[in-house]
Protein backbone atom coordinates (compact mmCIF):
# COMPACT_ATOMS: atom_id res chain seq x y z
CA UNK A 1 0.00 0.00 0.00
CA UNK A 2 0.98 3.45 -0.29
CA UNK A 3 1.30 6.68 1.94
CA UNK A 4 -0.67 9.59 1.67
CA UNK A 5 1.57 11.88 -0.87
CA UNK A 6 1.18 15.04 1.99
CA UNK A 7 3.31 13.13 4.45
CA UNK A 8 6.96 12.59 3.74
CA UNK A 9 7.85 9.46 4.82
CA UNK A 10 11.21 8.61 7.26
CA UNK A 11 14.49 7.66 5.40
CA UNK A 12 17.24 4.78 6.23
CA UNK A 13 19.56 7.48 6.98
CA UNK A 14 17.35 9.74 9.81
CA UNK A 15 17.01 6.28 11.28
CA UNK A 16 20.96 5.25 11.15
CA UNK A 17 21.42 9.25 12.64
CA UNK A 18 18.90 8.11 15.24
CA UNK A 19 21.01 5.93 16.43
CA UNK A 20 24.40 7.57 16.60
CA UNK A 21 21.91 10.37 18.62
CA UNK A 22 19.83 7.87 21.00
CA UNK A 23 23.21 5.76 22.23
CA UNK A 24 23.73 7.72 25.88
CA UNK A 25 20.73 6.90 27.03
CA UNK A 26 18.71 3.39 24.59
CA UNK A 27 20.36 0.08 25.33
CA UNK A 28 21.35 -2.78 22.24
CA UNK A 29 18.72 -4.87 23.88
CA UNK A 30 19.60 -8.76 23.69
CA UNK A 31 17.83 -10.68 20.90
CA UNK A 32 17.26 -14.08 22.55
CA UNK A 33 16.04 -17.33 21.14
CA UNK A 34 13.89 -19.50 22.82
CA UNK A 35 12.36 -22.82 22.63
CA UNK A 36 9.25 -22.63 20.20
CA UNK A 37 5.37 -22.82 21.87
CA UNK A 38 4.54 -26.55 22.09
CA UNK A 39 1.37 -26.52 20.34
CA UNK A 40 1.67 -23.12 18.19
CA UNK A 41 1.41 -23.23 14.80
CA UNK A 42 4.65 -23.36 13.07
CA UNK A 43 5.43 -21.86 9.40
CA UNK A 44 8.13 -24.84 9.13
CA UNK A 45 9.34 -28.06 10.98
CA UNK A 46 12.64 -26.00 11.73
CA UNK A 47 11.43 -22.62 13.31
CA UNK A 48 12.92 -20.56 15.59
CA UNK A 49 11.91 -18.10 17.64
CA UNK A 50 13.64 -15.06 19.41
CA UNK A 51 12.39 -12.13 21.20
CA UNK A 52 13.76 -8.93 21.55
CA UNK A 53 13.93 -7.27 24.84
CA UNK A 54 13.15 -3.84 24.73
CA UNK A 55 11.78 -4.40 28.51
CA UNK A 56 15.33 -4.43 29.46
CA UNK A 57 15.53 -0.50 28.40
CA UNK A 58 16.38 1.82 31.13
CA UNK A 59 12.95 3.20 32.15
CA UNK A 60 11.53 -0.82 30.70
CA UNK A 61 9.94 0.10 27.38
CA UNK A 62 11.16 0.38 23.83
CA UNK A 63 9.92 4.49 24.17
CA UNK A 64 13.04 5.67 25.22
CA UNK A 65 14.46 5.27 22.07
CA UNK A 66 11.93 8.01 20.80
CA UNK A 67 11.43 10.26 23.34
CA UNK A 68 15.22 10.88 23.71
CA UNK A 69 16.00 11.37 19.96
CA UNK A 70 13.35 14.06 20.11
CA UNK A 71 14.26 15.77 23.39
CA UNK A 72 17.88 15.58 22.35
CA UNK A 73 17.04 17.83 18.94
CA UNK A 74 15.74 20.54 20.58
CA UNK A 75 17.40 23.77 20.79
CA UNK A 76 18.58 24.83 24.91
CA UNK A 77 16.00 27.40 25.05
CA UNK A 78 13.44 24.97 24.00
CA UNK A 79 14.81 22.38 26.87
CA UNK A 80 15.18 25.16 29.98
CA UNK A 81 11.55 25.91 29.49
CA UNK A 82 10.43 22.30 29.88
CA UNK A 83 8.45 19.43 27.98
CA UNK A 84 5.36 17.65 27.69
CA UNK A 85 3.70 14.77 27.11
CA UNK A 86 0.28 13.43 27.22
CA UNK A 87 0.87 9.27 28.26
CA UNK A 88 -1.10 6.21 29.20
CA UNK A 89 2.39 4.92 30.92
CA UNK A 90 5.30 4.38 29.12
CA UNK A 91 6.04 6.97 26.92
CA UNK A 92 5.70 9.20 30.34
CA UNK A 93 8.68 7.47 31.74
CA UNK A 94 10.56 7.72 28.79
CA UNK A 95 10.13 11.59 28.24
CA UNK A 96 10.52 12.09 31.89
CA UNK A 97 13.85 9.99 31.46
CA UNK A 98 15.03 11.79 28.52
CA UNK A 99 14.25 15.32 30.01
CA UNK A 100 16.35 14.14 33.05
CA UNK A 101 19.65 12.92 30.96
CA UNK A 102 18.79 16.22 28.97
CA UNK A 103 18.66 18.69 32.01
CA UNK A 104 14.94 19.62 30.81
CA UNK A 105 11.78 19.99 32.77
CA UNK A 106 9.09 17.57 32.47
CA UNK A 107 5.47 17.26 32.61
CA UNK A 108 3.78 14.00 32.42
CA UNK A 109 -0.44 14.01 31.79
CA UNK A 110 -1.60 10.81 32.81
CA UNK A 111 -5.29 9.30 32.56
CA UNK A 112 -6.55 8.64 35.63
CA UNK A 113 -6.65 5.26 35.38
CA UNK A 114 -3.04 5.09 35.27
CA UNK A 115 -0.83 2.00 36.60
CA UNK A 116 0.68 3.41 39.70
CA UNK A 117 4.19 1.56 38.90
CA UNK A 118 3.64 3.86 35.69
CA UNK A 119 2.88 7.08 37.77
CA UNK A 120 5.82 6.13 39.84
CA UNK A 121 8.26 5.69 37.14
CA UNK A 122 8.05 8.91 35.90
CA UNK A 123 7.59 10.80 39.26
CA UNK A 124 11.29 8.70 39.63
CA UNK A 125 13.07 10.59 36.97
CA UNK A 126 11.94 14.27 38.62
CA UNK A 127 8.65 14.84 36.08
CA UNK A 128 5.26 16.69 37.45
CA UNK A 129 2.41 13.96 36.82
CA UNK A 130 -1.26 15.84 36.15
CA UNK A 131 -4.16 13.23 35.57
CA UNK A 132 -6.56 14.21 32.86
CA UNK A 133 -9.77 11.93 31.80
CA UNK A 134 -9.18 8.19 30.25
CA UNK A 135 -8.88 8.91 27.03
CA UNK A 136 -6.09 9.88 25.01
CA UNK A 137 -8.03 12.76 23.87
CA UNK A 138 -9.01 14.15 27.32
CA UNK A 139 -4.67 13.51 28.06
CA UNK A 140 -3.99 15.58 24.47
CA UNK A 141 -6.46 18.24 25.02
CA UNK A 142 -5.18 19.13 28.89
CA UNK A 143 -1.48 18.77 27.59
CA UNK A 144 -2.04 21.14 24.55
CA UNK A 145 -3.53 23.83 27.23
CA UNK A 146 -0.44 23.48 29.80
CA UNK A 147 1.83 23.79 26.79
CA UNK A 148 0.38 26.89 26.01
CA UNK A 149 0.49 28.11 29.14
CA UNK A 150 3.91 27.25 30.45
CA UNK A 151 6.01 27.41 27.12
CA UNK A 152 6.43 23.85 26.97
CA UNK A 153 7.50 21.98 24.01
CA UNK A 154 4.91 19.00 23.87
CA UNK A 155 6.60 15.68 22.76
CA UNK A 156 3.83 13.27 21.15
CA UNK A 157 3.69 10.06 22.49
CA UNK A 158 3.97 8.31 18.87
CA UNK A 159 2.72 10.83 15.59
CA UNK A 160 5.96 12.90 15.20
CA UNK A 161 8.72 12.11 12.59
CA UNK A 162 11.66 12.30 15.82
CA UNK A 163 9.67 9.52 17.63
CA UNK A 164 9.01 7.11 14.53
CA UNK A 165 12.77 7.28 13.83
CA UNK A 166 13.59 7.07 17.01
CA UNK A 167 11.33 3.93 17.23
CA UNK A 168 13.08 2.53 14.29
CA UNK A 169 16.23 1.79 15.47
CA UNK A 170 15.06 -1.24 16.84
CA UNK A 171 15.13 -2.37 13.11
CA UNK A 172 18.67 -2.13 12.41
CA UNK A 173 19.45 -3.61 15.86
CA UNK A 174 17.21 -7.06 15.06
CA UNK A 175 18.97 -6.81 11.30
CA UNK A 176 22.11 -7.03 12.67
CA UNK A 177 21.54 -9.87 15.78
CA UNK A 178 19.44 -11.79 13.12
CA UNK A 179 19.91 -11.30 9.42
CA UNK A 180 17.74 -14.34 8.68
CA UNK A 181 14.65 -12.61 10.38
CA UNK A 182 11.46 -13.67 7.82
CA UNK A 183 8.94 -12.49 9.82
CA UNK A 184 9.11 -9.86 12.67
CA UNK A 185 6.03 -8.93 14.89
CA UNK A 186 5.53 -5.59 16.84
CA UNK A 187 2.71 -4.77 19.26
CA UNK A 188 0.66 -1.47 17.95
CA UNK A 189 -0.93 1.45 20.60
CA UNK A 190 -0.30 4.34 18.71
CA UNK A 191 2.26 2.79 16.22
CA UNK A 192 5.11 4.78 16.67
CA UNK A 193 7.29 1.35 17.12
CA UNK A 194 5.55 -0.20 14.67
CA UNK A 195 5.41 1.86 11.67
CA UNK A 196 9.34 2.94 13.13
CA UNK A 197 10.58 -0.73 13.20
CA UNK A 198 8.90 -2.01 9.52
CA UNK A 199 9.99 1.63 8.04
CA UNK A 200 13.58 0.40 8.92
CA UNK A 201 13.17 -3.12 8.29
CA UNK A 202 11.46 -2.60 4.83
CA UNK A 203 13.75 -0.39 3.51
CA UNK A 204 16.90 -2.53 4.53
CA UNK A 205 14.74 -5.80 3.93
CA UNK A 206 12.08 -5.67 2.19
CA UNK A 207 11.05 -9.38 1.75
CA UNK A 208 10.67 -9.46 5.95
CA UNK A 209 7.23 -9.74 6.70
CA UNK A 210 6.39 -6.82 9.51
CA UNK A 211 2.93 -7.87 11.78
CA UNK A 212 1.82 -5.85 13.77
CA UNK A 213 -0.48 -6.82 16.90
CA UNK A 214 -3.34 -4.92 18.45
CA UNK A 215 -5.59 -6.16 21.19
CA UNK A 216 -9.08 -6.93 19.89
CA UNK A 217 -10.99 -4.59 22.19
CA UNK A 218 -8.44 -1.68 20.74
CA UNK A 219 -8.08 -2.60 16.70
CA UNK A 220 -6.88 1.24 16.57
CA UNK A 221 -4.54 0.88 13.13
CA UNK A 222 -6.50 -2.20 12.14
CA UNK A 223 -9.70 -0.06 11.51
CA UNK A 224 -7.89 2.71 10.15
CA UNK A 225 -6.34 0.39 7.65
CA UNK A 226 -9.25 -0.93 6.24
CA UNK A 227 -11.22 2.49 6.30
CA UNK A 228 -7.99 4.07 4.26
CA UNK A 229 -7.69 6.84 6.89
CA UNK A 230 -6.97 7.17 10.96
CA UNK A 231 -11.00 6.27 12.51
CA UNK A 232 -12.05 7.43 15.87
CA UNK A 233 -13.69 4.32 17.57
CA UNK A 234 -15.30 4.75 20.54
CA UNK A 235 -13.85 2.64 23.07
CA UNK A 236 -10.88 0.37 23.55
CA UNK A 237 -10.56 -1.57 26.43
CA UNK A 238 -7.76 -4.28 27.08
CA UNK A 239 -5.24 -5.40 29.61
CA UNK A 240 -2.92 -4.04 27.64
CA UNK A 241 -3.34 -0.15 29.15
CA UNK A 242 -0.32 0.56 26.90
CA UNK A 243 -2.10 -0.06 23.80
CA UNK A 244 -5.32 1.54 24.33
CA UNK A 245 -5.14 4.48 21.87
CA UNK A 246 -8.55 5.68 20.46
CA UNK A 247 -7.06 6.69 17.01
CA UNK A 248 -3.93 6.08 14.77
CA UNK A 249 -1.71 9.27 14.23
CA UNK A 250 -1.73 10.56 10.88
CA UNK A 251 2.04 10.18 10.83
CA UNK A 252 2.08 6.73 11.76
CA UNK A 253 -1.06 5.61 9.60
CA UNK A 254 1.12 6.70 6.47
CA UNK A 255 3.97 5.14 7.54
CA UNK A 256 1.53 1.81 8.45
CA UNK A 257 0.27 2.34 4.94
CA UNK A 258 3.70 2.37 3.81
CA UNK A 259 5.64 -0.63 5.14
CA UNK A 260 3.65 -2.73 7.82
CA UNK A 261 2.24 -6.32 6.00
CA UNK A 262 -0.63 -7.06 8.13
CA UNK A 263 -2.14 -6.44 11.63
CA UNK A 264 -3.45 -9.09 13.54
CA UNK A 265 -5.10 -8.75 17.02
CA UNK A 266 -5.75 -10.84 19.69
CA UNK A 267 -8.03 -11.32 22.89
CA UNK A 268 -7.06 -10.65 26.52
CA UNK A 269 -6.52 -14.32 27.51
CA UNK A 270 -4.11 -14.85 24.80
CA UNK A 271 -2.49 -11.88 26.35
CA UNK A 272 -2.37 -13.11 29.70
CA UNK A 273 -1.20 -16.65 28.62
CA UNK A 274 1.93 -15.13 26.42
CA UNK A 275 2.84 -12.63 29.49
CA UNK A 276 2.86 -16.08 31.90
CA UNK A 277 4.88 -18.00 28.69
CA UNK A 278 7.56 -15.58 28.98
CA UNK A 279 8.22 -15.91 32.67
CA UNK A 280 8.07 -19.15 32.47
CA UNK A 281 10.21 -20.00 29.40
CA UNK A 282 11.95 -16.67 28.97
CA UNK A 283 12.11 -15.68 32.22
CA UNK A 284 11.35 -12.34 31.46
CA UNK A 285 8.70 -10.25 33.23
CA UNK A 286 6.35 -8.31 30.45
CA UNK A 287 3.39 -5.86 30.81
CA UNK A 288 0.62 -7.12 29.30
CA UNK A 289 1.43 -4.79 26.41
CA UNK A 290 4.62 -6.09 26.12
CA UNK A 291 3.30 -9.04 25.48
CA UNK A 292 0.41 -8.99 22.45
CA UNK A 293 3.19 -9.97 20.03
CA UNK A 294 4.20 -13.38 21.81
CA UNK A 295 0.48 -13.63 22.00
CA UNK A 296 -0.25 -13.47 18.07
CA UNK A 297 3.34 -15.64 17.59
CA UNK A 298 1.66 -18.19 20.06
CA UNK A 299 -1.77 -17.85 18.09
CA UNK A 300 0.16 -18.58 14.81
CA UNK A 301 -1.50 -15.71 13.72
CA UNK A 302 0.08 -13.77 10.42
CA UNK A 303 2.58 -16.38 9.94
CA UNK A 304 4.27 -16.28 6.34
CA UNK A 305 4.46 -20.74 4.79
CA UNK A 306 8.27 -21.64 5.50
CA UNK A 307 9.35 -19.14 7.44
CA UNK A 308 12.36 -20.78 10.16
CA UNK A 309 13.52 -17.26 12.04
CA UNK A 310 10.48 -15.70 14.14
CA UNK A 311 10.96 -12.20 15.81
CA UNK A 312 8.75 -11.07 18.79
CA UNK A 313 9.24 -7.74 20.29
CA UNK A 314 8.77 -7.52 24.37
CA UNK A 315 8.42 -4.34 24.28
CA UNK A 316 7.93 -2.76 27.76
CA UNK A 317 7.95 -5.09 31.21
CA UNK A 318 6.55 -1.76 33.36
CA UNK A 319 3.85 -3.94 35.33
CA UNK A 320 3.03 -4.19 38.82
CA UNK A 321 3.94 -7.44 41.31
CA UNK A 322 0.48 -7.52 41.62
CA UNK A 323 -1.06 -7.55 38.46
CA UNK A 324 2.22 -9.33 37.07
CA UNK A 325 1.71 -12.19 39.51
CA UNK A 326 -2.46 -11.97 38.42
CA UNK A 327 -1.73 -12.80 34.64
CA UNK A 328 0.74 -15.40 35.71
CA UNK A 329 -1.73 -16.61 37.37
CA UNK A 330 -4.12 -16.76 34.97
CA UNK A 331 -1.98 -17.85 31.77
CA UNK A 332 -0.51 -20.56 34.03
CA UNK A 333 -2.73 -23.19 32.36
CA UNK A 334 -1.73 -22.23 29.15
CA UNK A 335 1.88 -22.01 29.12
CA UNK A 336 3.12 -25.02 27.60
Amino acid sequence: MSAPTHIPLVSLDDIRAARERIRPAARVTPLLEVPYPAGAPRPSEGARLFLKCESLQPMGAFKIRGAYNMVAQLDEASRARGVITYSSGNPGQAVALAAQLLGAPAVIVMPTTAPLVKVEGARSYGAEVIFAGTTSTDRKVAAEALAAERGLTIIPPFDHHAIITGQGTVGLEILEQCPEADVIYVSIGGGGQATGLATAIKRMRPSVRVVGVEPEGAPTMKTALAAGAPVSLPSTASIADGLLTIRAGDITFAHAQAFLDEVVTVPDTAIADAVAWLSRHARLVAAPSGAAATAAVRMGLGLPPGARHVVAIVSGGNVAPEAFARYVALGAGAVA
